[in-house]
């Protein structure tokens, strides 16, 4: 009996001692994954919300083709296809060479425009930061002025720059939203489309996401324009659209009141007017190779 005793008190003291050290065990674990920094899924899934670039960045050694549309005005009627019989296309490559960094080439027909851009990583929301913030910037090369029509004309009057600090944060599975601070310099400027000359422009964009199905998303993108003129005949571009993801492509489909799809045009020279159905539809196509 006393022996039986003796037994029962060793194996509870056993119990007991194994029972705290997978305590300490699990809160030493516990304690291990608090500090160490997990990043959330990205905010998005296509490398521009519509028009407006997000924060994704394509990862290294991916190479992307970039097919845009944008067809004209739909308040034209079916004298115009609805916009169909006229479209502007741009063709862009992107590639990354490095983790965080991305560069493109593109050449779109609005404005007979070439364009370069660079986007960079500068830090990703995890369980220590709340948002993902990344740098973005572009030069934009109009071929379509005329020498004949500005005899003074310079190389560096075609060109028009932008500086964007895209900040976006998931908040959920479904929703992901960005805010973007933006300058856009344009070094030749028609004043009777403008009404004054603001060669410096500054904007604010914001964009959303807001995943609908397991494939599909509804985005809108959206910037004002602070330093426009209230008498310029462009208006501050409004997004629209559908993200639909099929293997290795993502559609975009769109409606836009900016035919551009380089940065400065589509930001600054945007001349439909959403309440007047002047908007165009358009699209993206996106495949990574």
């Amino acid at each position: 009996m006393y022996t039986t005793k003796i037994k029962s008190l060793f194996i509870a003291l056993l119990l007991s001692i194994t029972g705290t050290a997978q305590d300490d065990l699990l809160n030493e674990l516990d304690n291990e994954t608090k500090n160490t920094k997990q990043f959330d899924l990205p905010a998005f899934k296509a490398i521009q919300i519509g028009n407006l670039q997000s924060t994704k960045i394509a990862e290294k050694g991916d190479l992307y083709l970039i097919v845009a549309h944008r067809f004209g005005s739909i308040k034209d009627g079916i004298d115009e296809f609805f916009g169909l019989d006229q479209a502007n296309t741009k063709i862009q490559l992107l590639y990354s060479f490095w983790d965080g960094i991305q560069l493109s080439l593109s050449r779109d027909s609005f404005e007979k425009t070439y364009s370069g851009t660079a986007k960079i990583s500068i830090i990703k929301q995890s369980n220590r930061f709340p948002v993902n913030l990344v740098g973005y910037a572009s030069t934009d090369i109009n071929s379509e002025i005329k020498t004949a029509n500005y005899p003074e004309l310079r190389f560096s009057d075609r060109m028009s720059h932008s500086v964007q600090l895209l900040a976006s944060r998931r908040f959920s599975k479904k929703l992901s939203l960005q805010l973007a601070p933006i300058y856009v310099r344009q070094n030749l400027q028609d004043i009777n489309f403008t009404k004054a000359r603001n060669h410096n422009q500054f904007l604010m964009g914001i964009g959303g996401r807001l995943k609908v199905s397991k494939r599909m998303s509804i985005n809108l993108d959206y910037a004002y324009n602070f330093s426009k003129d209230k008498n310029s005949v462009y208006k501050n571009p409004l997004t629209l659209g559908i993200d639909i993801e099929t293997g290795g492509h993502v559609f975009q489909l769109l409606f836009s009141n900016a035919r551009g799809t380089n940065d400065s045009a589509f930001l600054t020279k945007a001349q439909g007017d959403w309440s007047k159905g002047d908007i165009s539809f358009g699209f993206n196509v996106v495949r990574v190779f």
